[in-house]
């Protein structure tokens, strides 16, 4: 029998504590208006691109790296898929190849001079970010391209089908219901997959009263989360496309060998090379692999205002990399997890979306994101060095 006890590590969970409060805050401040079913919708809507960017960014932030550059390439994919579809007349899904490729084509540019010329990649990625935007003006001259496409425009502003029923003063769609019951029930079964693990092998297990208190909490995000959107036009488009990126490099990260390989170079780059790793090759894949998720953020941006833009993208580089320190990455590498840059970059959200619904400028909001930052990470470092 397991009578081994001991508590849940807070640290663990302190971005998920730090996402509600500042929720919370805001929701004091604002009367309400975060609360919403419309507002919850604009939040994932809002806040698709940040959470796209994230998860590349993280596995550049692994590396005890950044790329400074996916915001152009995010603007620059947009404004290709824009031209070939109004000037060139193009079926959608050969604008979105386009993109794609581009997205493919800079990365790779980027990971070749990082991985095989040996050059600073905060050198490289500032050099994409200057080229990127002057491709975009140039290519757009400096004008907006637009309406696109209706069909495109559902990539982001479409919604998933809806199965809704009148419920109250207003509607309620089942379909956001469901996943709500399908994600409440996967989240029970592998909590008791969990301590059943944990049994076996005679791990210590937290009190009951923890775990069933942090299941309570979870829970409770999960169902006021889909039904507020229940409650609008049901599931984005957007949210599917999220879902499916942070279970595929979840799964990357924690399961494969390349996952750790990355996390290998980012702790100590020349112990990994004595123990086999090509690290020229994880570098070079790493921002390979960010030019194509900046590529896939810029088609979400594009259709989600309904056109391409010369400063689409300004400034996302920054909010990508706030999300993954904001989420537990550590400064020098080696340490952070998807699940943290996709709750940091809600954090972001949650600020950005707070702020102007109080009525905050613009100057104010970089302050307080700057601040948060700061903070974060001051933390993370603190609270290591006690550890030490």
């Amino acid at each position: 029998m397991n009578n081994k006890r001991a508590n849940l590590d807070m640290k663990q969970y302190g971005m998920f504590i730090a996402l509600i409060v500042i929720y919370l805050i805001f929701a004091i401040l604002t009367g309400g208006k975060n609360l919403t079913p419309m507002n919850i919708n604009n939040l994932v809507m809002q806040n698709g691109y940040v959470v796209i960017l994230a998860i590349g960014m993280l596995l550049c932030v692994l590396t005890g790296n950044v790329d400074l550059g996916v915001g152009s390439v995010v603007a620059l994919c947009g404004a290709t898929a824009g031209i070939m579809m109004m000037d060139y007349k193009m079926n959608m899904w050969v604008a979105i190849f386009a993109a794609l490729a581009i997205g493919l084509l800079v990365g790779m540019f980027a990971g070749f001079f990082i991985a095989y010329l040996s050059i600073p990649p905060f050198v490289v990625t500032l050099a994409t970010m200057l080229m990127g935007r002057g491709l975009t003006y140039t290519l757009l001259q400096a004008q907006t391209k637009g309406p696109l496409p209706t069909n495109y425009n559902f990539i982001g502003a479409g919604f998933l089908p809806t199965y809704k029923i009148f419920f109250g003063d207003g509607i309620l769609d089942l379909v956001s219901i469901a996943v709500a019951i399908i994600a409440s029930a996967a989240l029970i079964w592998s909590e008791l997959k969990s301590i059943k693990t944990k049994k076996k092998y005679n791990f210590a297990l937290a009190p009951t009263w923890q775990t069933i208190l942090k299941l309570g909490i979870m829970l409770f995000i999960i169902w006021f989360f889909f039904y507020k959107l229940a409650r609008y036009n049901g599931l984005p488009f957007v949210l599917l496309i999220m879902v499916i990126l942070i279970g595929i490099y979840a799964f990357i990260t924690t399961k494969t060998v390349a996952g750790r390989q990355i996390y290998a170079l980012g702790g100590n780059r020349k112990a990994a090379n004595l123990s086999g790793i090509d690290t020229n090759k994880v570098f070079f894949w790493v921002y390979t692999n960010m030019g194509v998720l900046a590529a896939i953020a810029g088609i979400v941006l594009s259709a989600r205002n309904g056109s391409s833009t010369p400063k689409a993208g300004d400034g996302f580089e920054m909010d990508a990399i706030a999300s993954c320190y904001i989420g537990g990455a550590a400064v020098a590498g080696g340490s952070g997890t998807i699940l943290g840059a996709v709750v940091g970059a809600f954090v972001m959200g949650i600020l950005n979306n707070g702020m102007s619904l109080f009525g905050w400028s613009t100057d104010i909001q970089k302050i307080v994101k700057g601040a948060v930052l700061l903070g974060a990470v001051t933390v993370d470092v603190l609270s290591k060095r006690k550890k030490n």
